[in-house]
């Protein structure tokens, strides 16, 4: 997997490239500093996932997101910053990030990484916990039945998105987990998403 890691802190930049090389499986190609160079490294060596920061000067790691993904729809631009709060949480998602984690929790990184490579969502716990926030306000919801939802779909889709893990959903609903594992599946599948972060966004921008 070959990376660039932007940063306007160089010793969290250089962390963060040994950090992720020390998997034997990642290439940082190139450390950067800024919005400016994220783009323009990313033109120079068009690497397999952006890592980056947020706030960094004149212009932000979504800005630069923004315009890597104009150009290249298909780049995979990770978030990684110290900054939980709902508006950058929603100009990521907005411009079509992988994913959104923070900084503090460095044993994260490399796993989400590798996630994010083979094509999935990935956002933090803390980040998944927000969403409500974020994504809640939109006016046109939907009916569960217009998506084919059956009533306990939209009962697991609820506890998705609120975080629970299988083993939860499974107690509260009196399921087994490979049931649960199961109907997860199914809804996916049903409603073309790839994960349960995927399955989180859905529910909040059209369910609730």
């Amino acid at each position: 997997m070959k990376i660039i890691i932007i940063d306007d802190d160089a010793l969290v930049s250089g962390a963060l490239k040994t950090i992720v090389e020390a998997s034997g499986e990642i290439n940082v190609l190139a450390i950067g500093k800024s919005g400016e160079e994220a783009v323009d490294l990313y033109e120079k060596f068009s690497p397999d996932i952006v890592l980056m920061d947020i706030r960094m000067g004149a212009v932000s790691g979504i800005d630069a997101g923004k315009q890597i993904l104009q150009k290249h729809p298909c780049a995979k631009i990770l978030f990684l910053t110290t900054f939980s709060d709902g508006e950058y949480i929603a100009g990521a998602l907005k411009i079509g990030a992988k994913g959104y984690i923070l900084k503090q929790h460095y044993e994260n990184i490399v796993p989400a990484l590798k996630a994010v490579m083979q094509g999935h969502n990935v956002f933090g716990d803390e980040i998944v916990s927000k969403l409500s926030l974020v994504l809640g306000n939109s006016q046109d919801k939907k009916n569960p039945s217009e998506f084919g939802i059956s009533d306990k779909e939209l009962e697991i889709i609820k506890l998705v998105a609120g975080g629970l893990s299988n083993k939860e959903i499974a107690s509260n609903l009196f399921l087994s987990e490979g049931t649960v594992r199961n109907y997860i599946s199914v809804i996916l599948e049903k409603l073309c998403l790839r994960d349960r972060t995927q399955l989180a966004v859905f529910y909040y921008n059209n369910l609730t």
